[in-house]
């Protein structure tokens, strides 16, 4: 504790008794070393560079692959026959623009909720950049604040530190003048300040701290999942590639070029080109419709992660209620005077420089007129639950006084207990104000309370939050079970959530009462909604609890202590005026600290999990079916029934644009696990009949059309019967119908009986249909395909089950 005399200065900033102490680094001081490069200069970064965007959008495999397949065909086939290759181009482009549109909508939004250290120079506190602190400065810290840079302890006020998210050490370090602090961890109780003696790279979490806050596509089930696909779809490339280039350039004897037409016609569908450039779309889109509601994705994969949560852990103080509170009543005890009273409260008001919201009411309400010198403070910890300070009175006399939570300050059955239940009823936090009877060692001595005299009740009104009660009945109607875990009082924090008509409010669980082995915690966990008294570890244990039961948690919180519990959840969510290690920790930011944008980020992780997983299917389904004409081609050692402006005009039509809209479209259905096993269970037999229609569709007009323009009348009908499939498996991934989806589809179908129609589109894609027998064979062919599709897909949907 430190001892606070009659003599010491004051903080510009904190117009309260500080000791006397080091005014910091000079400004010629703070030159110099910037000059030497002794700066800060980690750079942390919301988002990829411009030039990584560009190369992770242009330099694929598969891009590599296309690429040289189409200078081929620019060589030797006609402009139509490329078109493919400027598809690409403007998928690049259009995946480089949307990917620097969510990169500037990431970075401004980062600077927005950038921690900003309080620095100590020329004897003035001042907030600077986290960029621009230099070696030497001088760095105030209190509850709440990250350690941003290695330093040794210079100032201590009952300033304890947890580091257990560097060392795993789960109780919190009481650090004294001298002793080491580290970058990474933070303040949870009391105050002081520290040297830096590490920045920049040297600093012990600075490497943790660049790569958690760098813009990534990783550790997410849908990118996994594509990459899996593609794995597999590459090495079915190959060999059907292979066969394909030997069967059209060497076995059949026909025009050389038109061989090569026919050949990279064969390998350009086989990749599924579009899908990974479509997955980034959807996440950039995301990013940029959520920074509009001020909400930072500080990791991408947060939207899907938001989107699979099945559980929300709810903190009441700054989450359900609004972060300040009002002092609503004042009641004394033992009859004690009420004038006193209030100058004890305001006197333990101006004891902690760093107030949390509950002193900061006490504050406002009794503002500390007496000359009282505190001698002695305990700042408030969520671990004690309480706070405390010595103070030499006006008349010369010493008392030492607690204010906290009175079940922990009071013994179990005390007659004020059941006073204060009936205001917890009632929604209200109550602070109970004791003063030590017996003179104490140190206030930091659990002991201390045991001599604890209660003297007064300080009622607090907290106001909700206006959008909360909305918010809690969308998780419901979600099918999201709601846990409130709060460090308050259970039946308070139990009225407050019954004011919010939260299912199982009135079921309310005191955490000190809960077992501490894991799968019975998990058990109570899942009966409970309400729980109160709970204590930082505690809330990290409950969130692994959940975990262990199957549940994906999501955890919202604000405050220092729900740090290490929005770490281990599933996804952390922060609000923006919440403590900046909270914020650092945290992969969702509401920067307005509005609840309420928490059903966006949802819904946009629904869009883009269920869309993608509509639009994988497209895809997939061309590329089982191009493998399968492959192979079928090279077996029965016939031309391949396409040329490349044939596919380009069907992956447009069916694929391409249809895909573009379905991936950006709303969709609230809840996202499902397996996304792989989903979309090869629609794929690959979508993919077989057809291939397989299309090409007895072609054998069938091989064997009617003779003479010179057969080739081209037989690449016709095949491509009217593979349309027509094609165009079946889209009405079926666009259901549910809704208006517009009707329409794409229906624009889609018009689009090719354009081509049809129009002599010169007809000249220009090679498509003519040649008398009326293979064109009605071709269409039979087909409605019997989508027929069985229909069959094979509801078969499919109750055989395997996912």
């Amino acid at each position: 504790m430190t001892h606070i005399d009659a003599g010491a200065e004051l903080d510009p900033v904190h117009p309260v008794p500080l000791p006397s102490r080091a005014t910091g680094l000079t400004r010629a001081e703070v030159a110099e070393r910037k000059r030497r490069g002794e700066v800060n200069d980690v750079p942390v970064r919301s988002s990829r560079s411009l030039s990584e965007i560009v190369r992770a959008n242009v330099f694929t495999r598969f891009n590599a692959i296309i690429g040289v397949l189409w200078l081929i065909m620019l060589a030797v086939a006609p402009f139509q026959d490329s078109l493919f290759g400027y598809v690409i181009l403007a998928n690049t482009g259009i995946g480089i623009i949307q990917e620097w549109r969510a990169k500037k909508t990431l970075d401004s939004l980062a600077v927005i909720g950038e921690a900003k250290p309080t620095v100590r120079r020329d004897g003035v506190a001042a907030q600077v950049s986290t960029s621009e602190i230099v070696l030497g400065d001088l760095i105030e810290i209190g509850p709440g604040d990250k350690i941003v840079v290695d330093g040794a302890c210079a100032e201590a006020d009952g300033l304890e530190i947890d580091e257990s998210l560097l060392t795993g050490e789960a109780d919190p370090v009481v650090k004294q003048p001298g002793d080491p602090v580290m970058s990474g961890s933070f303040v949870v109780a009391g105050g002081g300040a520290f040297t830096a003696t590490k920045v920049g790279r040297e600093a012990y979490a600075a490497q943790l701290a660049e790569e958690a806050s760098r813009f990534t596509l990783v550790q997410s089930e849908l990118r996994s999942g594509i990459s899996t696909i593609l794995k597999y779809v590459q090495w079915m490339m190959i060999p059907t590639a292979i066969g394909l280039v030997v069967s059209q350039l060497v076995v059949k004897e026909n025009n050389f070029k038109d061989s090569v037409a026919r050949t990279v016609g064969g390998i350009v569908p086989m990749v599924p080109e579009g899908l990974v450039l479509l997955t980034s779309v959807a996440f950039a889109i995301g990013v940029i419709r959520l920074g509009r509601k001020q909400c930072l994705v500080q990791e991408l994969p947060a939207i899907e992660g938001l989107a699979r949560i099945d559980t929300v852990c709810l903190d009441k103080t700054g989450t359900l209620t609004e972060g300040g509170m009002d002092v609503a009543e004042l009641r004394t005890l033992g009859g004690g005077d009420e004038t006193y009273v209030r100058k004890v409260l305001g006197a333990l008001g101006e004891s902690d420089p760093r107030p949390n919201a509950s002193l900061q009411a006490v504050i406002d309400a009794y503002p500390d007129g007496e000359e009282w010198r505190c001698t002695e403070s305990l700042p408030f910890s969520s671990a004690r639950k309480y706070s405390g300070a010595t103070f030499n009175e006006d008349d010369k006399t010493s008392s030492a006084w607690l204010l906290g939570a009175p079940d922990v300050l009071l013994p179990e059955g005390d007659p004020a207990l059941a006073e204060i239940d009936g205001l917890n009823r009632q929604g209200l936090r109550v602070l109970l104000l004791a003063r030590v009877t017996k003179a104490p060692g140190n206030l930091a001595d659990p002991a201390v309370k045991d001599s604890a005299e209660p003297a007064a009740l300080v009622v607090l009104e907290q106001r909700l939050r206006p959008d909360a009660a909305d918010t809690l009945r969308y998780f419901a109607e979600q099918d999201v079970k709601a846990k409130v875990i709060s460090g308050d009082n259970a039946v308070s924090v139990g009225a407050v959530a019954a004011k919010l008509d939260l299912p199982g409010a009135e079921n309310t669980v005191d955490a000190r009462t809960l077992p501490t082995e894991q799968a019975a915690m998990a058990d109570a966990l899942d009966e409970g909604t309400v729980f109160g008294r709970v204590t930082p570890q505690q809330k990290r244990e409950m969130v692994g609890a959940l975990q262990s039961h199957g549940h994906t948690v999501a955890m919202t919180g604000d405050g220092v202590n729900d740090v290490l519990a929005l770490k281990d959840a599933d996804i952390g969510v922060s609000m923006g005026s919440g403590s900046e290690a909270t914020r650092a920790v945290a992969q969702i930011v509401l920067l307005d600290n509005s609840f309420a944008t928490l059903p966006s980020v949802v819904a946009e992780g629904r869009r883009v999990i269920g869309n993608i997983t509509r639009v994988a299917t497209l895809f997939l389904v061309k590329t089982v079916y191009s493998v399968l004409l492959a192979l079928l081609v090279v077996c029965f050692q016939v031309e391949y029934p396409f040329l490349p402006r044939h596919l380009t005009l069907l992956s447009t039509l069916t694929i391409g644009v249809p895909a573009f809209f379905l991936a950006l479209a709303p969709n609230k259905e809840r996202a499902k696990p397996h996304f792989v096993k989903r979309v090869m269970r629609y794929a690959i037999p979508g993919g077989a009949v057809a291939g397989v229609a299309t090409f007895v569709m072609y054998m069938v007009a091989r064997h009617y059309y003779t003479g010179s323009g057969a080739l081209d009348a037989e690449t016709s009908a095949a491509t009217l019967t593979l349309f027509l499939i094609s165009m079946w498996v889209l009405a079926i991934v666009a259901r549910p119908y809704t208006w517009w989806r009707v329409c794409l589809v229906a624009a889609m179908g018009l689009g090719f009986l354009l081509v049809l129609v129009v002599p010169w589109l007809q000249d220009f894609f090679a498509l003519k249909l040649v008398g009326d027998v293979m064109p009605w064979t071709a269409v039979g062919v087909a409605v019997a395909a989508a027929a069985f599709l229909e069959f094979l897909w509801k078969w499919v949907d109750r055989r395997f089950p996912v």
